[in-house]
């Protein structure tokens, strides 16, 4: 649930905003033309993208480039609150900010990855204080203040970021990037992700994500999902010392009970027999 929500505006969008959240909480959001700058001033999460989850801690911030994601906000301690800060870089007014300065936003990148982790740095935070201090005072913010803290942020990014300049920075935030439904799939088949997510990372509906699944593996992302899960857990059965309950929710079993019917419905016997089976295999070996 969102508790608060301040925001300042430019050229009629939203491009700095603090949210605090009570946990726990999921939140899903598309970027399809715009980058995002998050700093985690309260709380901790797992971020999720097309190809990447990225786990973040409080006072850590996180820069994302154009796709679809979605994050959990997750009870810690005793706290259940979140208190975030959001910067959105949209292509259309950092070329109004630097007119001439900036060629192009499009141009050929090779990172696929999605997420950038920043983490703690100094200038990051005293540049987020900074950005409090004007939504204790809204009344002093108007848009050539905006556009100072957009460029200064941009800045402190080619630094965090050590690229080459704000070209390459804006070059690799805004590259268009086709996803592949192999790779969103298989990068997340250990996260506790739904075929909703699945979709929504894909930038499809849900039916059409299914169908298209299905001519790519022959099968339903449901029943996929579980064969390459239960794989893996037959590979720790024999090569670790992990527990049955570990290994079940290693590869996302949420109830052990589930898992071991699973189990022993694809290998005829269950994880524990499974496991001594091998064990005499290799001592006999």
């Amino acid at each position: 649930m969102i508790l608060k929500h301040q925001k300042f505006e430019f050229g009629g969008k939203c491009v700095i905003e603090r949210v605090v959240i009570e946990a726990p909480f999921r939140y899903s959001v598309h970027f399809h033309n715009e980058a995002c700058f998050i700093y985690f001033l309260e709380g901790r999460s797992a971020i999720n993208s097309p190809y990447e989850q990225v786990s973040i801690q409080s006072e850590e911030s996180v820069l994302l480039k154009c796709g679809s994601y979605f994050a959990d906000l997750l009870k810690y301690s005793n706290a259940v609150q979140y208190e975030i800060l959001v910067v959105h870089l949209y292509p259309d007014i950092l070329r109004n900010i630097y007119k001439q300065e900036i060629p192009s936003f499009v141009k050929h990148a090779e990172d696929k990855s999605f997420i950038h982790k920043i983490g703690t740095h100094d200038v990051v935070r005293k540049f987020v204080e900074s950005l409090y201090f004007y939504f204790d005072n809204p009344g002093l913010v108007n848009d050539e203040l905006l556009e100072l803290k957009v460029k200064e942020l941009v800045l402190l990014l080619v630094q965090t970021r050590n690229a080459a300049s704000v070209v390459s920075l804006f070059t690799d935030l805004f590259t268009p990037r086709d996803i592949s439904i192999k790779e969103v799939v298989n990068n997340h088949l250990f996260s506790d992700v739904s075929i909703e997510d699945l979709a929504g990372l894909s930038n499809l509906s849900v039916s059409t994500f299914n169908r298209t699944f299905q001519t790519l593996f022959n099968d339903t992302p449901a029943n996929y999902i579980k064969i390459k899960r239960l794989e893996r857990a037959k590979d720790l059965l024999a090569m670790s010392s992990l527990t049955v309950s570990e290994i079940a929710f290693q590869t996302c079993f949420k109830e052990v009970a589930h898992f071991s019917r699973s189990f022993k419905a694809a290998y005829h016997c269950s994880p524990s027999a499974y496991r001594l089976s091998v064990d005499r295999f290799q001592r006999e070996a």
